[in-house]
C-alpha cells in the first residue's frame, strides 16, 4: 500500500477526493484548498490569493500566523508542551492569573474547545445551584434560547432548536428549556421556577445568522436573573476578544456575565483554547476529581494565549473592529438598495456581520454566490442556507477593506438568480 508524504504535491481536486474518500461527511466546505495563511489572506495549494471573511469562525482575530503568537508557540514547544493536571507547570499559575486580572474575574477553569468550555459552564451552574442555590438534588434546570449554537456535543444538541444538529442523536440531556430569543416576557416566565440555576447566552447568535438582540435585552436579562438567583451565563466563544468592537461583546451593554465561555481567538487560532471565568462561588464548588482535561491548562496553551490576547490589547484590535464594522455595514447597506431583489436585511455589529439573501434555507443562491466572491478572491460561506457571514480577522486595513467590499459589490451587482 502507497502510503502519501507530506512532500507529495496534489493538487486541490485530488486534496478533495482524499478528504471525501477517508474522512467523515460531517461537513460541506467550499471547494477551495488552503494551504497557507498571513495577515488577513491565505492561499490555496495552486498559489492563488484570497482575503478570507470567515477567520476560522472568529478564531483568527489576530490574523493568520501572526508573528508574536508563533514565536510563542515556537518557544514554549522547545520547553515544554503538556505535563497533564498531575503536576503542576510553570505556566498555569501566571496563565490564570492574566486570565482573571485580564477580563476581571476571581479564577478560571481551562478546558480546550468551545463546546467543552460549554459543558464545563453547565456543570459548574448545576454544581453551584445544589451547593450554594440550595436546588434538590437532580432538579436544576437551565434555560437556553432557540437558535442557539453552543456546540455538537450531547448537551449542546440537547438545548439546540437546530432539526441538522439535533435530529436522530437522542434521548437528550434532561433539564435544559429553551425559550425565544429576544424575548423578556418568555424569560420573566421561565424564570418563576425556582429550580431554574442559569441562564445562558450568546449576545449575538452567530451560526444562527448574526441575529443582534434588541439594545435591552441583555440588560434586562441580566437583571431578572439578578433578582432571581439565576447565573447568567455569556457563550462569547464566537462574540469574544474583540470581534464585536469590544473586547467582549457584554461590555456592549454594560453587564458582567457570572460565567464566562470563551474560545476561539484567546488562542489567535494556534490551537484549540476555551475557558470558564467566574467567581470563587461558583468555580470553587467543583473539588479535585470532579472535573478536568488532560490538555486543558497545558504550557502551550498558556504561552499562546496570553501572547494572543497581548496581540489585541497592543495592536486594538476592539477599537479597529468598530471602526471597519461601520464602513462595511454602511457599503453592504447602501448596495442593498441598488439589489434590492437580492439583499433582504443587513445586520451586525463590530466585524461579525451578515447579508440575509432574499431567498429561502434551502435556495442555493447564497452559495453561489459564495463560490463567485470565491472566483474573485474572498472566501465567505452561508450559514442556514441563505444567510451569508462576513467576519474578517480583525488586523485588516480600511484599504483592504474597501477593496473587499469592492469586491463583493462587483458580484452582488453581477449576480443573476
Amino acid at each position: 500500500m502507497e502510503v502519501l508524504t507530506t512532500a507529495t504535491a496534489l493538487s486541490s481536486t485530488e486534496l478533495m477526493e482524499l478528504e471525501d474518500r477517508y474522512n467523515a461527511h460531517n461537513y460541506h466546505p467550499l471547494p477551495v484548498v488552503l494551504e497557507r495563511g498571513q495577515g488577513v489572506f491565505v492561499w490555496d495549494v495552486e498559489g492563488k490569493r484570497y482575503y478570507d471573511f470567515l477567520s476560522a469562525y472568529s478564531a483568527v482575530n489576530q490574523g493568520h500566523c501572526h508573528p508574536r503568537i508563533i514565536q510563542a508557540l515556537v518557544d514554549q514547544a522547545q520547553k515544554l508542551t503538556l505535563t497533564s493536571r498531575a503536576f503542576y507547570n510553570n505556566l498555569l499559575g501566571q496563565y490564570a492569573e492574566f486570565l482573571s486580572q485580564y477580563f476581571g474575574y476571581d479564577r478560571i477553569l481551562p478546558m480546550n474547545t468551545g463546546v467543552e468550555a460549554v459543558e464545563t459552564a453547565i456543570k459548574l451552574c448545576r454544581r453551584w445551584s445544589y451547593q450554594v442555590k440550595g436546588v434538590p438534588d437532580g432538579q436544576a434546570k437551565i434555560i437556553f434560547v432557540e437558535g442557539n449554537f453552543h456546540g455538537r456535543t450531547i448537551s449542546a444538541i440537547s438545548a439546540s432548536t437546530d432539526p441538522g444538529s439535533r435530529r436522530g442523536f437522542g434521548p437528550y440531556v434532561p433539564g435544559l428549556v429553551t425559550i425565544p430569543y429576544d424575548d423578556i416576557p418568555a424569560l420573566e416566565k421561565a424564570l418563576q421556577d425556582p429550580t431554574v440555576a442559569g441562564f445562558l447566552v450568546e449576545p449575538i447568535q452567530g451560526e444562527a445568522g448574526v441575529f443582534v438582540p434588541a439594545d435591552d435585552y441583555l440588560p434586562k436579562a441580566f437583571d431578572l436573573c439578578k433578582q432571581h438567583n439565576v447565573l447568567f451565563i455569556a457563550d462569547e466563544v464566537q462574540t469574544g476578544i474583540a470581534r464585536t468592537g469590544k473586547l467582549l461583546c457584554c461590555d456592549h451593554f454594560g453587564i458582567k456575565p457570572d460565567l464566562l465561555i470563551l474560545g476561539k481567538a484567546i488562542s489567535g487560532g494556534v490551537l484549540p483554547v476555551s475557558v470558564v471565568l467566574g467567581s470563587d462561588e461558583v468555580l470553587l464548588t467543583i473539588k479535585p476529581g470532579e472535573h478536568g482535561s488532560t490538555f486543558g491548562g497545558n504550557p502551550l496553551a498558556c504561552a499562546v494565549a496570553m501572547e494572543a490576547l497581548r496581540v489585541v490589547e497592543d495592536e486594538h484590535l476592539a477599537e479597529n473592529a468598530e471602526q471597519l464594522g461601520k464602513i462595511f455595514r454602511a457599503r453592504m447597506l447602501a448596495l442593498q438598495v441598488k439589489r434590492p431583489d437580492l439583499i433582504a436585511l443587513v445586520r451586525g455589529k463590530g466585524l461579525l456581520n451578515a447579508v440575509v439573501i432574499n431567498d429561502t434555507e434551502d435556495s442555493q443562491t447564497a452559495w453561489n454566490i459564495c463560490l463567485e466572491l470565491a472566483e474573485n478572491g474572498l472566501l465567505a460561506k452561508p450559514t442556514h442556507g441563505n444567510i451569508i457571514r462576513f467576519a474578517p480577522p480583525l488586523v485588516m486595513t480600511n484599504t483592504q477593506l474597501e477593496e473587499c467590499c469592492e469586491i463583493i459589490e462587483g458580484v452582488m451587482l453581477g449576480f443573476e438568480q
